[in-house]
């Protein structure tokens, strides 16, 4: 993939070309599986040679589930509790990769929020753009915290939903046909993928040993229960689509 941009203003509009796309995951309802998705877009990434920063911005400073976690602690913890705790986009945006990918915290609303209606307009002047990940399950709370978070940012980023089947068979009825989430769609044209269902034996490993799908495919762990030839396999093939799925948005993933 060819990432390179044209840093020049657009001569029609006078808008500045995006440089630099911060990618950040709409916090709220917990349990949804934001880090998960977060993590295999964090491969996706290395897997297309494009350079990009991990932050992990969960203040709740878990021991698992986080970007840190998975990466073997490489990942810096900021703490956008501070006046300028979000700057950190900005600051590693300067001289750092074109992609920056922030896992946020359930408590990272209100700090977020405040933090655009200050900063937004001199970012985007510098060419920075912003991607916004939600994601779904069949509960409605998981909708509810997507619709608050746009209801603060607006359309001063663009939306990626991942409906996440954390359970087999997954019923996304609220998502897909209540009246708030079909006037969030109607109004910002959020783009929408599909996570698959993960057997729990998986899933729950990786968690544990803080572990990426790719570690498991690639036979790179040495937890025993991760070595299974079924659970490769279905590490390999989780992968595979789900990598598939971020292929078709790959305009709200670079610059």
């Amino acid at each position: 993939m060819n990432v390179a941009k044209s840093t020049s203003e657009s001569p029609a509009s006078g808008i500045p070309a995006v440089e630099k796309r911060v990618i950040l995951s709409m916090g709220g309802k917990g349990g949804v599986g934001k880090t998960s998705v977060m993590t295999g877009l964090a491969e996706w990434f290395q897997e297309n040679g494009i350079p990009v920063k991990l932050l992990d911005l969960d203040t709740e400073n878990k021991a698992r589930g986080s970007l840190t976690h998975f990466f073997g602690g490489q990942v810096p913890k900021v703490n956008i509790h501070t006046p300028a705790g979000l700057d950190a986009f900005v600051d590693e945006l300067t001289d750092g990769p074109p992609v920056i990918l922030a896992d946020m915290g359930a408590g990272a609303g209100k700090v977020t929020y405040e933090w655009f209606d200050k900063m937004h307009s001199n970012v985007t002047d510098a060419g920075i753009a912003f991607t916004a990940i939600g994601v779904v399950t069949a509960d409605p709370a998981s909708v509810e915290s997507v619709l608050a978070w746009a209801s603060q940012l607006g359309n001063r980023t663009a939306y990626l939903i991942v409906e996440n089947s954390v359970i087999e068979h997954t019923d996304f009825r609220y998502w897909r046909e209540s009246e708030q989430a079909l006037s969030f769609q109607q109004r910002y044209s959020p783009s929408v993928l599909q996570m698959d269902y993960r057997l729990p034996i998986l899933e729950n490993a990786t968690r544990n040993h803080g572990v990426t799908l790719g570690a498991v495919a690639s036979r790179l762990t040495d937890a025993p229960e991760l070595q299974k030839a079924s659970l490769v396999m279905r590490a390999q093939s989780y992968r595979r689509r789900m990598f598939a799925e971020f292929d078709k948005v790959k305009d709200l993933l670079l610059p």
